[in-house]
């Protein structure tokens, strides 16, 4: 009596790397075109709209950069941490954090030379991240309280605070009721490439992809994180300090989605205001998942979800709710995470206890 069953693969599989998050994506567009055919939307055209939205001008395609550029930021900050086996969930929060104290920096000293002030924000913008980061690490590395929940938990605590901030103390007394801090001076504006909203914040994001791929591929620390993450056991009988690595890399990890923060408000808002990311944090998570956390990968997938945010704005013109893009979002981390089974184990034919190679 034959068997189809699940077997460990002997080696990592390069074509189960490729396929399984192709397959993530084909499956939940799959299950986006059935969603909305049974909504009784037209699925073709509703696809062909968001590819025109996203990639039908070169404005389309300049404003899928812009998208693109906090989604690679927060896919690298998210993508060091889970080398290491740790469950960042908060950047998020980190980010919010990180546009917090950037946006106080651009407030207080926005008299400073653009360069020192932008220079500032940028300091200012990490350091926030990386303490949000550095209470769920410290948490784990000493105590062994799961980073998962309390880095979780920290997103609603720093959302909540800069809703504090624009609602109070910070509000434009100009801003009409609504809730968001004065304009930045012109020098606290991130640069931009040409005529376009697209900003220095990519070149930054490019610089940081390069860095991760060189420390994490040539660098006894990176060696380090690769250790700790498959076996932290292991990594200490090897004499590693994994408590040590476990609280540099959330530090890190929180200090990227900082910036990441920095970059929004000094690049797009140009001042701190209710729900300036629409959930870039989360976002993030898929992409690096979906990118096999590999750096380069990541920018890639990130411009390819960008073009999924911007396409789903422009099909809201012809009444199909944004809505949608998030429903095709969370189907692609659902078949991405069903599929990392086959990353481990591929399916084969038993015979008995025999299994057919």
């Amino acid at each position: 009596m034959y068997k189809i069953r699940l077997v460990r693969r002997q080696h990592d599989s390069l074509s189960a790397k490729v396929m399984v998050p192709v397959l993530s994506v084909l499956l939940a567009l799959a299950f986006g075109w059935v969603f909305l055919a049974l909504s009784g939307l037209d699925a073709g055209e509703t696809y062909f709209r968001m590819f025109k939205g996203a990639f039908g001008s070169s404005y389309a395609i300049s404003e899928t950069i812009v998208k693109a550029i906090p989604l690679m930021l927060a896919g690298l900050a998210v993508s060091l941490a889970f080398r290491m086996k740790l469950w960042n969930i908060g950047a998020e929060g980190q980010l919010y954090m990180g546009a917090f104290a950037a946006s106080g920096v651009a407030l207080a000293l926005g008299d400073l030379s653009s360069p020192l002030l932008l220079g500032l924000m940028l300091l200012a913008g990490f350091i926030g991240g990386a303490l949000w980061g550095f209470i769920p690490g410290v948490l784990r590395a000493y105590w062994q309280v799961n980073e998962t929940i309390t880095s979780l938990m920290l997103n609603y605590v720093a959302i909540s605070w800069v809703n504090y901030l624009v609602f109070g103390p910070w509000k434009d007394p100009q801003s009409m009721g609504f809730p968001l801090t004065p304009r930045f001076t012109p020098a606290a504006y991130l640069p931009t490439l040409g005529h376009s909203r697209v900003h220095m914040g990519l070149v930054l994001a490019i610089i940081i992809a390069l860095l991760f791929y060189l420390v994490l591929q040539y660098t006894r620390w990176g060696y380090e994180l690769k250790v700790s993450g498959e076996s932290q056991a292991a990594a200490r009988y090897a004499g590693m300090n994994v408590a040590r690595n476990i609280v540099m890399v959330m530090l890190i990890s929180g200090g990227i989605a900082g910036i990441t923060g920095m970059i929004e408000v000094s690049g797009i808002t140009h001042r701190l205001q209710q729900g300036f990311s629409p959930g870039y944090g989360y976002t993030g998570i898929i992409v690096a998942w979906l990118a096999r956390l590999n750096p380069f990968a990541i920018i890639l997938v990130a411009f390819l979800f960008g073009a999924l945010l911007v396409g789903g704005f422009g099909v809201q013109t012809f009444g199909i709710p944004f809505s949608t893009v998030q429903i095709l979002q969370g189907a692609v981390l659902f078949f991405l995470l069903a599929g990392e089974i086959f990353m481990k184990y591929r399916l084969a034919v038993v015979k008995e206890d025999e299994t057919w190679k």
